[in-house]
């Protein structure tokens, strides 16, 4: 049975919460969880462009860092190899977005809000220290 695109999309944000519940301590998981809080608002107030760069900023090169996971898991959701992906196949994130046209862009930016929603439901409940799961 084939999964719709919300549960794609769902599955997908799942799946790096995970991710992060495993890879960083407790303090740092409950950082990102605010960061994700917060993106939406970011992208809609800035455009999609500036706020991923300004999370790549943030990150200071540290692929460690909430920052840049956080930007690593847009890129991996959005230059996804499936048809329905707005920057399919794209090698590098910020490269698609500078170098495609403003429908793909948009496109794109609404494609990153949608798969935001399910991502900051899930980091609430499972990364908040005063959230759902810890």
């Amino acid at each position: 049975m084939k999964r719709t695109l919300e549960q794609e999309r769902a599955a997908h944000a799942l799946s790096k919460v995970h991710q992060i519940e495993k890879t960083l301590d407790p303090d740092k998981a409950d950082k990102f969880a605010s960061y994700v809080e917060r993106l939406p608002a970011t992208i809609l107030n800035n455009g999609l462009g500036q706020a991923l760069a300004t999370l790549l900023a943030q990150s200071k090169g540290d692929r460690g860092d909430p920052h840049y996971q956080l930007y690593a898991f847009l890129h991996d959701w959005l230059c996804r190899d499936d048809p329905q992906a707005p920057y399919r196949t794209a090698g590098d994130l910020m490269e698609a977005i500078v170098n495609n046209d403003r429908r793909t862009y948009l496109r794109a930016q609404a494609e990153a809000l949608s798969w935001l929603n399910w991502l900051k439901k899930f980091a609430v409940a499972y990364l908040k220290k005063n959230g759902g799961g810890r």
